[in-house]
C-alpha cells in the first residue's frame, strides 16, 4: 500500500475511535454497552495502531528504517490496550481506567495534534 492508501485506512480507523472514545469518556461504566464500544474503540485503536507502523516518518528524524518518534504513540497504543485488558480481567478497575484515560490522551488527543502540525499529511489536508 502506498503512504496515502494507508493514511486513508488510518483515518478510516481513528476517526470513529476518537467518537467512540469521547463516548467511552463519558458514559456510564460496566454496562453491557460500555463493554461492547470499550471491544471495538480498543479494536479500532489496535488497527489504527499497526497501520502506522508501515506508514514512514515524514517529519522529524527517522530512526531506525522508516520509524520517527511519532511511532512511540503506537506502542503506548499497544501496551495501554494490553495494560486495559490485563487490568480489568484482574478485575482492578482504577487501573483500567488509568490505561484508557492514558490511551486517549496519548493516542488520540496527544498523537493527533501531532498529526495536525505543519508538513504532516493531515494538516495538508485540512489547512493545505
Amino acid at each position: 500500500m502506498t503512504y496515502t492508501q494507508l493514511s486513508y485506512v488510518h483515518l478510516a480507523t481513528v476517526l470513529p475511535a476518537v467518537l467512540l472514545g469521547t463516548f467511552l469518556l463519558f458514559a456510564r461504566k460496566g454496562t453491557p454497552l460500555h463493554k461492547l464500544s470499550g471491544k471495538l474503540y480498543m479494536t479500532l485503536m489496535l488497527i489504527t495502531a499497526t497501520v502506522t507502523l508501515f506508514m514512514p516518518a515524514v517529519v522529524g528524524p527517522q530512526v531506525i528504517g522508516h520509524f520517527g518518534f511519532i511511532h512511540l504513540f503506537s506502542l503506548l497504543t499497544f501496551f495501554a490496550v494490553f495494560s486495559a485488558l490485563t487490568a480489568i480481567r484482574a478485575g482492578n478497575v482504577r487501573r483500567h481506567a488509568q490505561a484508557m484515560v492514558g490511551l486517549y490522551i496519548g493516542g488520540i488527543l496527544v498523537a493527533g495534534a501531532f498529526a495536525l502540525m505543519p508538513g504532516r499529511m493531515l494538516h495538508g489536508w485540512l489547512f493545505g
